[in-house]
């Protein structure tokens, strides 16, 4: 991995991949009209994540104007116009973008994406069923909010040029990459399923989602057509050995202490997902672009699925993380191919 300091710029020897230490509002307005293949993103929610300032004070102080007064609501829409309005402008013609939302502000996300002019294709649903419940435990056995156990996935398209044909034959976009992200030969679904942190090689836990789906069924064995491996310790700290090792408290849905880890980013998607989903709408050998870059995953997807990538992230603590994991799977990509 090298880095350019005056234009916080990194990338690897061969220049497959490039990260940006940036804002994504303000760098995506200088990136060409129509040079991005495909958008795979994990953008901050509007929910105040952890008391984080991205997820919260700062997307109200990116977008408010002098003496307005907006709410959390108002100020998340707004602030995915804006960034969705550019992502729009970089993509190609009938270039794809998924981006994960939570599943109390995701109508605003749609909205945000909708108005900026690219077209809602669909709604993928990550099941994964280890969420913590975010709720007040009140007297009589009463709460305020239900345990999350799924991520809905937005998929949205800029628009085409002419028909669905014309728009492949002129620009490779327009079209999902079906066949390729087939899973166990059928048609992919718009539904993925994570194993539970708890599963063992010998059997699932009780609340795994696809334990559960094949109980159900266990002459078919369903969950083979949506499934994906959760993000265990393994891969998350991989390529991060050099990093420095911070005491973290992370949350999957069982109780744990503090853990001692370098890789402190706090919404760390599972690898092979993200592999599924860059694979699924960029076109062969595409640039695979990531305004939020976070820990990496999406760049360590894309190199593994032998597309370009380029990324942005304006929180330096994620910066060498994400560095340091793109770089490990960049080098694993290398293994695969040989």
């Amino acid at each position: 991995m090298n880095r350019s300091r005056n234009l916080s710029l990194y990338h690897d020897d061969t220049d497959r991949w490039r990260l940006l230490e940036a804002d994504a509002l303000l760098t995506l307005a200088k990136l060409p009209d129509a040079c991005i293949d495909a958008i795979v993103t994990d953008p901050p929610y509007g929910i105040a994540f952890g008391a984080e300032a991205w997820d919260g004070t700062a997307i109200r102080e990116s977008v408010r104007r002098d003496g307005e007064r907006l709410s959390d609501g108002e100020a998340f829409e707004r602030w995915t116009r804006v960034w969705a309005s550019e992502a729009a402008r970089v993509l190609k013609p009938g270039g794809y973008m998924v981006a994960f939302g939570a599943p109390r502000t995701f109508h605003l996300l749609t909205c945000g994406v909708e108005r900026a002019g690219l077209e809602i294709r669909d709604v993928l649903m990550w099941l994964y069923a280890q969420g913590m419940p975010k709720s007040r435990r009140l007297p009589g056995g009463l709460g305020t909010a239900l345990k999350p156990a799924y991520e809905p996935i937005l998929l949205a398209r800029a628009p085409l040029v002419g028909t669905t044909p014309r728009n492949l034959d002129s620009w490779g976009t327009g079209a999902l990459n079906t066949e390729a992200s087939s899973v166990g030969g059928y048609w992919p679904a718009n539904v993925a399923l994570s194993h539970d942190a708890g599963c063992t090689e010998i059997g699932c836990s009780s609340e795994c989602p696809a334990g559960l789906l094949d109980a159900a069924h266990p002459e078919r064995h369903p969950s083979r057509m949506f499934f994906c491996a959760k993000t265990t310790r393994r891969e998350r700290e991989a390529g991060c050995e050099q990093l420095p090792i911070q005491s973290v408290k992370l949350f999957n849905g069982h109780h744990h202490p503090a853990r001692l880890i370098a890789n402190i980013h706090p919404t760390v998607k599972p690898i092979e997902l993200m592999r599924w989903l860059v694979r699924l709408i960029t076109p062969p050998d595409g640039i695979v672009l990531d305004p939020f870059c976070g820990s990496g995953s999406t760049g360590a997807a894309a190199v593994l699925e032998r597309r370009q990538f380029l990324g942005i992230e304006r929180e330096s603590k994620y910066i060498d993380i994400a560095c340091a994991r793109i770089t490990h799977w960049a080098h694993e990509s290398v293994k695969e191919s040989a």
